[in-house]
């Protein structure tokens, strides 16, 4: 399992159109990925269950993947989040 960080720096955060982006990265991947904020927790393949978290610029998420491309995913979904959902 590989787990990271990231700190979200998408102008008005994790709403619909990021978060389809987020979920269909997610969707990509052999690997199970789950995202955290708080004491919520979310499949990473969900765009209703991440834009219930609630994530605003500038709030930080925990990214948790487990897989058999648990590294290719993961490296995809941190430079999703480094180039603020740029492509």
């Amino acid at each position: 399992m590989i787990q990271f960080e990231v700190t979200v720096t998408v102008e008005g955060g994790l709403h619909a159109r990021p978060a389809a982006l987020l979920a269909n990265h997610s969707a990509q991947s052999q690997s199970k990925i789950t995202l955290t904020k708080g004491d919520k927790q979310v499949d990473g393949r969900s765009i209703l269950g991440i834009m219930t978290l609630g994530v605003t610029q500038g709030d930080k998420l925990l990214i948790s993947v487990e897989g058999e491309d648990e590294e290719k995913a993961a490296l995809s979904l941190q430079q999703l989040f480094e180039q603020s959902f740029h492509r």
